[in-house]
């Protein structure tokens, strides 16, 4: 008798913390489509905001969106983050917003959220894979600009049009990476902001790369919107525009997000660590 009411009770404990799993899995579930939610109408919102004009391409222009696409990996995580972009990017469509990329226009603020989300959960070596592929496709175009000649004085100096995509690549493979998911993750205000300006920068840069490759095989290789031979100046010109380009996102993203952040955390909303 002693057996079978110990039984009894393990077996009710035991359907008790399955009916608790439910019910909080529930509620992550609601909360989580909520947020998605949320956030792709903001997403999509500031996608109608032009920024920068897009070189080569009259009439196309980045967005305002640009700017948030790292804290979407950061807030909401890779997946969740990555689906926000792709359905605000579709949904700013139905709002007019022109599409440039054959609808592929998600896949660069995509790529952003989901790299800034892995780092954060420390699956840096996915990234990196990804960041290798995007940047060795970029280098084996046939429309990309390899070096950059520009005059110094009576001197001409070749440098290589991806230096900064090299130097975002370069932190990812030493400690600076862990570094910056430390600081992030910091309830200190200074820390999180350095932490969130680096992962921001890191995001972004792979952001570019993915617009440059669909900028080259959708326009030049299957739409032939642009010559093969115009690539050479456009690329040029873009090498004295994109570092100033990257850098002011990447303050944007790090100004806008360090209040989330600490605000989402100081309401419990989001985790510290």
């Amino acid at each position: 008798m002693f057996h079978f009411w110990n039984r009894k009770i393990f077996i009710f404990n035991v359907k008790n913390y399955i009916a608790m799993q439910e019910n909080t899995l529930n509620r992550l579930s609601a909360r989580t489509l909520a947020f998605a939610a949320i956030f792709a109408a903001v997403y999509a919102v500031l996608r109608l905001v032009p920024t920068f004009p897009m070189v080569g391409l009259p009439g196309a222009s980045f967005s305002l969106s640009d700017a948030i696409a790292p804290l979407y990996g950061v807030i909401l995580g890779p997946y969740v983050g990555g689906f926000s972009i792709v359905l605000g990017t579709f949904l700013a469509i139905g709002l007019g917003r022109p599409v440039s990329f054959m609808f592929l226009d998600f896949l660069p603020a995509t790529i952003n959220a989901l790299s800034t989300g892995l780092l954060l959960k420390r699956k840096w070596k996915i990234v990196v894979s990804v960041y290798a592929v995007l940047l060795l496709a970029f280098l084996l175009n046939p429309l990309s600009l390899l070096l950059v000649e520009f005059p110094i004085g009576d001197a001409k100096i070749v440098f290589p049009f991806n230096w900064m995509h090299i130097i975002a690549f370069l932190m990812l493979l030493t400690p600076i990476r862990e570094k910056a998911v430390q600081w992030v993750k910091s309830p200190l205000a200074t820390q999180n902001s350095k932490g969130l300006a680096l992962i921001a920068f890191i995001g972004t840069m792979m952001q570019h790369l993915t617009g440059s490759m669909l900028f080259e095989v959708v326009l030049g290789l299957w739409l032939k919107v642009i010559a093969a031979e115009a690539y050479k100046g456009i690329w040029a010109t873009v090498f004295y525009l994109y570092p100033v380009e990257r850098l002011i996102l990447t303050m944007l993203a790090t100004v806008i997000g360090a209040p989330i952040l600490r605000a989402l955390r100081r309401g419990k909303i989001l985790e510290a660590g």
